[in-house]
């Protein structure tokens, strides 16, 4: 645990550095609010400060302040590989295996020897980190970035562009604080967040209130082709490429949709399967109530992982194959998933 080495990375941030901050590939709320957070709080120490972004992330994060100084790697690659290489001091936020960031910027990353200062709360970590700050437990990489600025004691340090970063990732990452690893202590940094000068009500406007009509269309598509499997308590939705296509799809547009289908009366397991021809997968996303592990189903058959409740994963054949399969694969688990469920 990385309070034992707080007084060395302390020592190592008091003198300004070369700082890179890297969250994941297709960052969302909580990989940007972490890395923006951090950044602003860095830049109170005259550090020489970027953060690279492995790709694009959607357009409702970029309000947040600092975006306009990101970079992205997929888009940017020599400025990025440039400042890696330069690099004294590497954060790494909301992952915890070099992989989450994408092949070519996992290669270079590997390459860098700056010590590398991991956050994240993802399960199962690699061991690439000269401090690892890694908790399962914890809602969301921005309360631990709040956690970690607090045992540096520089708590005071927090103002209201550090504070929005923040509260962007924990509400997002908690569903708005109501999936279960929201804690009384999660919400105890939420009210010193507002204290610090996030505007609560404008963050969840800035995230939540921005649909398109397009995206609207989208989402009704999504709901028609929902298919539940009762007797496995599970609902799956289907969006193809030309689906998306229809309906003039952005990145961030299908984000949250799963939701929908793990809101159904009775269903404790809900996946979302979206064709991208881009990447030449199917994308998937699983949810779940309760005890049932989405991300040990995802490592086990869908080249993923993530959260017990919140995973993602691949498959790289077509969508009626990877449905076929996915069915295929449901009957092993009809113990875990008919078990009750807290009355659910």
């Amino acid at each position: 645990m990385i309070k034992a080495k707080i007084s060395e990375i302390k020592s190592l941030l008091s003198t300004p550095k070369n700082i890179v901050i890297v969250p994941h590939r297709n960052p969302d709320g909580d990989a940007m609010g972490s890395t923006l957070g951090l950044y602003h709080y860095l830049k109170t120490y005259h550090h020489n400060l970027v953060v690279i972004a492995p790709n694009d992330y959607p357009a409702f994060l970029k309000w947040l302040p600092g975006d306009d100084t990101v970079l992205k790697f997929e888009s940017q690659q020599e400025d990025c590989k440039d400042l890696i290489n330069k690099a004294d001091l590497i954060f790494t936020l909301d992952f915890n295996a070099f992989h989450r960031v994408g092949e070519q910027m996992a290669e270079v990353l590997e390459a860098s020897n700056a010590p590398k200062l991991m956050i994240d709360h993802h399960q199962q970590p690699d061991d690439y980190a000269k401090y690892t700050y890694s908790d399962v437990s914890m809602s969301s990489t921005c309360e631990m970035v709040y956690n970690f600025i607090e045992m540096l004691n520089d708590t005071d340090r927090i103002d209201a562009t550090i504070a929005t970063c923040l509260y962007v990732g924990i509400m997002t990452d908690t569903g708005s604080f109501r999936f279960r690893s929201t804690t009384s202590r999660t919400h105890q940094v939420i009210g010193n967040l507002i204290n610090k000068g996030a505007d609560n009500t404008q963050i969840h406007n800035n995230i939540y209130d921005t649909n398109s009509y397009s995206r609207l269309q989208l989402l009704g598509r999504a709901l028609q082709n929902l298919k539940i499997i009762p007797e496995l308590r599970t609902a799956y939705i289907t969006l193809s490429q030309t689906e998306l296509d229809e309906f003039n799809f952005k990145k961030g547009d299908t984000e949250g949709f799963v939701n929908y289908a793990l809101s159904l009366k009775g269903i404790l397991f809900a996946v979302i399967f979206i064709e991208s021809h881009q990447d030449n997968i199917i994308k998937i996303s699983f949810r779940s109530k309760g005890e049932f592990s989405v991300n040990e189903f995802s490592r086990a058959h869908f080249h993923g992982g993530g959260h017990t409740n919140a995973a993602g994963g691949r498959s790289e054949t077509d969508m009626t194959s990877t449905i076929d399969n996915f069915i295929s694969i449901l009957p092993q688990y009809k113990q875990e998933l008919s078990k009750a469920h807290n009355g659910h």
